[in-house]
């Protein structure tokens, strides 16, 4: 028998991709570590540490360590290596208000262009779920829950709907960023009071969006989801001050000033 036959040797591109896969999965898992609480807020991050905990090579972890830079949640050390980074609520803030910019900026380009539609449908028929989940006069959990995984299908819809894979890829980077996400600070006022009520108005806004789109009115449609923004943005400022957060994941990475 040959050397060779007693040898299994991957080719280059199957070698390439399961690298890839090894550092996408070290990637999700040092996010989820981060947002846990299991490296905290300015804890630089060991390397070697790192290896022994994911049961992986430097090389995909260095990968990961790289595309977590570029997301915001780590931050390049001056000697070399990285640090869990910390946010102030401006720096959340500011992320917010660019998802809202970048939704704007979709929804306009989405009315001028035009919609198919079998999308337009797909968002009817979204927003009608959401009706129907907000129908009683106060949420549970399931509720909320249900609000949460049916608001992020009808911001995808807005971003499928521009018809611009640049625009969807960059949109999807921003709601990438820490905190930036539609439903970010939905969850942590589900018993609060107001909490139904600031959701009713959320949907009146999806609802106006989306006749400005099908209208073909940009500037109107740019203009309500700049504004819907807002609402993500006011949860957070409220939910800090009424120290409301302890359930948000990666919340003890916001200081409360900047």
């Amino acid at each position: 028998m040959n050397l060779s036959d007693s040898l299994t040797i991957a080719p280059p591109a199957e070698a390439a991709e399961a690298g890839a896969s090894q550092a996408v999965k070290a990637q999700l898992r040092l996010r989820e570590m981060i947002l846990a609480g299991e490296l905290p807020g300015g804890a630089r991050i060991a390397e070697l540490t790192l290896v022994e905990k994911l049961g992986v090579s430097r090389t995909p972890i260095r990968a990961a360590l790289m595309r977590l830079e570029q997301e915001g949640l780590l931050h390049r050390l001056p000697g070399g290596g990285y640090a869990v980074r910390t946010f102030s609520e401006t720096d959340v803030a500011d992320a917010i208000e660019l998802r809202g910019t970048m939704e704007g900026l979709a929804a306009r380009l989405a009315a001028e262009r035009g919609v198919a539609p079998a999308l337009l449908a797909e968002a009817h028929a979204c927003l009608d779920a959401i009706d129907a989940t907000l129908a009683p006069s106060t949420l549970d959990d399931e509720g909320f829950s249900r609000y949460v995984e049916l608001n992020a299908r009808f911001h995808l819809l807005l971003s499928r709907m521009v018809g611009s894979d640049v625009v969807a890829r960059e949109l999807d980077r921003v709601k990438g960023l820490p905190f930036a996400s539609p439903s970010a600070f939905v969850v942590v006022q589900t018993h609060s009071a107001q909490a139904r009520d600031m959701l009713v108005v959320a949907q009146d806004q999806h609802r106006q969006a989306l006749d400005a789109i099908e209208r073909r009115e940009g500037a109107r449609a740019e203009a309500i989801l700049r504004e819907h923004s807002r609402i993500t943005r006011r949860n957070l400022l409220a939910a800090v001050q009424a120290s409301q957060v302890q359930g948000l994941p990666g919340v003890q990475l916001i200081r409360e000033r900047a």
